[in-house]
C-alpha cells in the first residue's frame, strides 16, 4: 500500500513563493508517477502538475506554468510542488497522488494523501 505525506502549505502572500513537500512510502519510489492536485472551495479537483518516474516527463497545468515546478527526489521518495508568483486563484487545498507507472501501462491514480492548505493572502 501507497502512503503520501505532504507539507510546507501554509499562508503565503500575492507573489511570494512556496514548496509543497510529498514523501511516499510503501512501493519502490522509481515505480511511481507523482501528481499534485488543488481544489478550492466549490470547484473541482484539477491536476497542477506532474512528473514520471525518470522525472524527465513533466506536466504543468495551463493556470500553472511558468510560475510552478514540479520535481522530485527519487533518492529522498520525495516530489515537490514549488509555488511562484502566486495569486489567490492558487488558494486551495493541494493533494498529492500517486500512480503506478512501472510495469507499464500507466494506472491511474489511486494513491492520494490528506491535502495540505495553501493560502494566498493579498
Amino acid at each position: 500500500q501507497v502512503r503520501l505525506a505532504e507539507s510546507g502549505g501554509g499562508l503565503v502572500q500575492v507573489g511570494g513563493s512556496m514548496t509543497l513537500s510529498c514523501r511516499a512510502s510503501g512501493r519502490t519510489y522509481t515505480t511511481l508517477g507523482i501528481g499534485w492536485f488543488r481544489q478550492a472551495p466549490g470547484k473541482e479537483r484539477e491536476r497542477v502538475a506532474s512528473i514520471d518516474v525518470t522525472g524527465n516527463d513533466q506536466i504543468l497545468a495551463d493556470a500553472v506554468r511558468g510560475r510552478f515546478t514540479i520535481s522530485r527526489d527519487n533518492d529522498e521518495s520525495t516530489a515537490y510542488l514549488h509555488l511562484n508568483d502566486v495569486t489567490p486563484a492558487d488558494t486551495a487545498t493541494y493533494f498529492c497522488a500517486a500512480r503506478i507507472e512501472r510495469p507499464f501501462p500507466k494506472q491511474e491514480w489511486v494513491y492520494w494523501g490528506q491535502g495540505t492548505q495553501v493560502t494566498v493572502s493579498s
